[in-house]
């Protein structure tokens, strides 16, 4: 099946007592068993709830995965990832990835005994020399969160696989219409379904998908056992979300790409981050391991001050945290997404006061070109 298709009718066969096409909220927290010893499938709705199946079973089969486990949160699907661990294994991370994840990693996991190197991703040197015989796993994001820095995924899963390390993906920012991980070589994906998955601002979860049976025996075990479950309603909406995934995704790209067009021949635009522009020095990769270019760009406009005024003079851009949205949303990295990095590590990776970070909506470029107009006019 095609990938439209399959976000339509992947996993969601017609609820089978009904035949309703638009697959139920199971809001029930137990089920009742016919005898000691029988039940049909379901025993308690922390173990397993038939919405969330669903849901599990068609984001596993977007991703080209086999395994799909939801939680309450992105950062729960990470943490879960990172519970098959044990004190005294070493993870190698991106520099440069979203501060909820750093602060995940240095203030709760490191506590516990994990060790973790942060690495320029994009360098696959950097990620060989960083390796240890106790690496057990090499944490992606590609594009970056938020200097839309790419990660050659093939390469960077050879030289973990060579070392007996899992790689895992975040793939928030593409969605599996734009990349797929597991395809690539990498062992397991992660998303925060609150961004493009859903895509309307109306549910927080996350999803951890894999193509391992022992991997995903390990994930079911700790979704169990912690209890950060995605909920019946909220994988409802997510379940809506995705059957429109490729038509808002075409539209996200198409105008990602003129905005970001707009912004590169702006003279009040200092630098601009999006690989879709060939001048962008990954580009040839971003053409290579993804099929678009998305609709994440951050740009430089110099200065905090210059940052401010251009974001309070918006009116039809929102500044909000969070991204993949149909409405377009802006945001200031260095006060929000990332003010958990330090500061020094935060500029020398170019998140500095004046960097913005823009997530493109499905409304009429022209109008938000207009709008985005008018926030330079304050500077």
């Amino acid at each position: 099946m095609g990938f439209s298709t399959e976000c339509v009718h992947a996993g969601q066969e017609p609820e089978p007592v009904t035949g309703a096409v638009t697959y139920p909220i199971f809001a029930t927290s137990t089920y009742v068993q016919p005898k000691l010893g029988e039940h049909k499938g379901f025993e308690y709705a922390r173990t397993k709830n038939p919405t969330r199946s669903v849901l599990e079973a068609n984001l596993a089969a977007l991703e080209r995965g086999k395994h799909g486990h939801c939680f309450a949160s992105g950062m729960a699907a990470i943490d879960t990832v990172f519970r098959m661990l044990q004190s005294g294994d070493h993870v190698i991370a991106g520099e440069n990835m979203y501060g909820g994840s750093y602060r995940l990693f240095s203030r709760v996991l490191e506590k516990f005994g994990l060790q973790f190197t942060y690495v320029d991703t994009s360098r696959v040197d950097g990620v060989r020399a960083a390796m240890r015989p106790n690496t057990k796993i090499v944490f992606l994001e590609t594009p970056t969160n938020p200097m839309m820095t790419l990660t050659d995924i093939p390469a960077c899963s050879e030289v973990a696989h060579r070392g007996g390390a899992l790689v895992v993906v975040d793939n928030t920012f593409c969605s599996p219409y734009l990349q797929r991980p597991i395809e690539l070589g990498a062992d397991i994906v992660v998303h925060s379904t609150t961004k493009f998955l859903n895509g309307h601002s109306d549910s927080v979860g996350g999803v951890v998908i894999s193509n391992s049976d022992e991997i995903a025996e390990k994930i079911g075990f700790l979704q169990n056992a912690a209890g950060a479950i995605l909920s019946p309603f909220d994988s409802w909406l997510v379940l809506r979300g995705v059957k429109t995934l490729a038509v808002r995704m075409k539209r996200h790209e198409e105008n990602g790409i003129a905005i970001a067009a707009y912004l590169a021949r702006h003279p009040k635009v200092k630098k601009l981050n999006y690989p879709g522009l060939p001048d962008h020095p990954q580009h040839a990769l971003a053409r290579k391991q993804m099929k678009g270019f998305g609709a994440l760009i951050s740009f430089e406009l110099g200065s905090k001050e210059n940052a401010a005024k251009f974001l309070n003079r918006l009116r039809l851009c929102s500044l909000g945290e969070s991204l993949g949205g149909v409405e377009t949303l802006i945001s200031h990295p260095e006060t929000m997404t990332h003010a958990s990095v330090p500061v020094e590590q935060r500029m020398r990776l170019g998140i500095t006061p004046g960097l913005v970070r823009i997530s493109v909506g499905i409304e009429d470029v022209e109008d938000l070109i207009a709008d985005l107009e008018n926030g330079f006019e304050g500077i």
